[in-house]
């Protein structure tokens, strides 16, 4: 089955800088799975794997990929926001990258500064005005369900859970 609006699609990745420093890699736990045609992708990535079937392998490089930074995104936000697994808070330092709980889901920021209730955060996407390889390996693609379609975004493992 190809690759095209409407399918839910699952693969394993590693992003690289262009001198090939490992940024991220997927491969140590579950596969990104998502609706394609619905915003879960980069649009360059979605394009390069548009049409591909399961097993296919593509590399690209994406300039850019997540935006040019923006100098005036630091914001200051409650700890409270902090997305944490368990009871305990991690200890906070400038320079970590965090999820803060979002209307639009989890949101990954940048600690800037650390008080004791709030935050400085860095709103840009950690890797904005960066230059990004990926290599992407199509596990799975399949027919998404009316639900999915309804929602626009994947359900079940490695999709969205509600």
């Amino acid at each position: 089955m190809k690759i095209e609006n409407d399918k839910v699609v699952a693969v394993h990745y590693k992003v690289s800088t262009p001198d090939g420093q490992l940024v991220e890699d997927s491969h140590s736990g579950s596969p990104l799975v998502y609706l394609h045609g619905h915003d879960g992708m980069l649009k360059a990535l979605e394009a390069a794997i548009d049409g591909k079937e399961v097993g296919d392998k593509i590399s690209t490089l994406i300039e850019n990929a997540y935006g040019e930074r923006e100098d005036d995104q630091i914001q200051r936000v409650s700890i409270k926001h902090v997305m944490t697994e368990g009871k305990s808070k991690p200890k906070l330092a400038p320079g970590m990258v965090i999820y803060l709980n979002s209307d639009q889901g989890p949101q990954p920021v940048t600690v800037v500064k650390v008080g004791l209730k709030v935050l400085d955060v860095d709103t840009n996407h950690p890797y904005a005005g960066q230059d990004l390889n990926f290599d992407v390996e199509v596990i799975d693609v399949r027919d998404a369900t009316d639900d999915e379609l309804e929602h626009g975004h994947a359900h079940g493992e490695g999709g969205v859970q509600h």
